[in-house]
């Protein structure tokens, strides 16, 4: 994906860009996501250029992370969280991370055609993404997109991963909640969900609570909590809680937002929601310098020869993995 160019040589585009994000203009806000979201090195500077100017202005919203299998029900959910949300006065941004095209690279699901009614809301921003084949379904920009939508004045984030696997974990490490959806009936196998990603979330949705699907899910929702019962979070000695709801019908919704506020307050009091906000603010610093580092490593065409030499080594088995970054280390410093 790239962006509109920005030509900034003295830098006054991008504080301009900035300045129209902090004032919620939202054809601002979609191309500083764009921008963000561009590869290309150019559009990269000015991307550090504009998170620096947006410094100090984003990290005051609320994120929540929701994940659950294909079919559970995800977008219907979000849009029926989110028109709740709305009417209680908050302004909500959902970050979608699509899968990407193979052929081109964009997204293909497109979250605004399945979120009608909320894309129409001059409160909600909806940013589907794509997530370019990155660990987890999180689109390798979705921190900075979270920032920015903070910035410009959105107070609650909503990200939506692709589905669930054990690569989720990702989106548990970008938000102060993690929420899991499932459906009625899975029996056992918990629909094929890894044990590690039922233990990471701090509020279990059983959704499709509706019509003939109500007592199947409301089995389900006393299996979860069984097996939940001997699970805590580290957030403040929260407890995982599992609910129902209909997102068709906007049964529970509004028990499912009083949950989540009680799990803010219960954190906040006991200073977890601050540790973790610090513990995923160095991640995700040292996560840019390893990001740094490989882009460095790509681009210096000096030593290209010369990491296809080590890399092919390493293929052969001539060569162990460890010395082969530490020298392929070395090979960048004395460049």
């Amino acid at each position: 994906m790239t962006a509109e160019p920005v030509q900034s040589d003295d830098g006054a585009v991008i504080t301009k860009m900035a300045a129209a994000v902090r004032a919620g203009e939202r054809r601002a806000l979609a191309r500083a996501i764009t921008l963000i979201e561009s590869t290309r090195p150019d559009h990269r500077r000015q991307a550090e250029d504009l998170m620096a100017a947006l410094a100090g202005h984003g990290g005051s919203s609320l994120r929540i992370g929701i994940s659950g299998v294909p079919g559970v029900g995800k977008s219907t959910f979000i849009e029926a969280f989110g028109l709740h949300l709305l009417d209680q006065g908050h302004r909500v941004a959902i970050l979608a991370v699509d899968p990407s095209s193979p052929r081109t690279g964009g997204s293909i699901l497109g979250d605004k055609t399945r979120m009608e009614e909320l894309s129409r809301r001059a409160e909600a921003f909806i940013r589907p993404s794509p997530s370019g084949g990155t660990l987890g379904g999180v689109a390798r920009r979705t921190r900075e997109a979270m920032l920015i939508t903070e910035a410009a004045g959105f107070d609650i984030v909503l990200i939506e991963t692709v589905g669930v696997g054990q690569s989720e974990i990702a989106v548990a490490g970008l938000t102060d909640m993690f929420m899991l959806l499932l459906a009625p009936g899975a029996g056992d196998d918990l629909q094929g969900i890894k044990k590690g990603i039922v233990e990471l979330a701090d509020l279990i949705v059983v959704n499709k609570a509706d019509g003939d699907l109500a007592p199947a899910a409301e089995r389900a929702r006393r299996d979860y909590a069984a097996a939940l019962h001997l699970l805590r979070s580290p957030l403040g000695g929260w407890q995982p809680t599992v609910m129902t709801c209909s997102s068709l019908e906007g049964a529970g919704i509004n028990e499912v937002w009083a949950k989540v506020s009680a799990f803010r307050d219960q954190v906040n009091a006991s200073g977890s929601f601050t540790e973790r906000r610090a513990a995923q603010a160095n991640q995700w610093m040292w996560d840019e310098v390893n990001e740094v580092l490989q882009s460095r490593l790509r681009e210096n065409t000096a030593i290209r020869d010369t990491v296809d030499a080590i890399e092919a080594s390493v293929a052969n088995g001539t060569t162990s993995v460890a010395d082969a970054a530490r020298a392929i280390i070395q090979q960048l410093d004395e460049t």
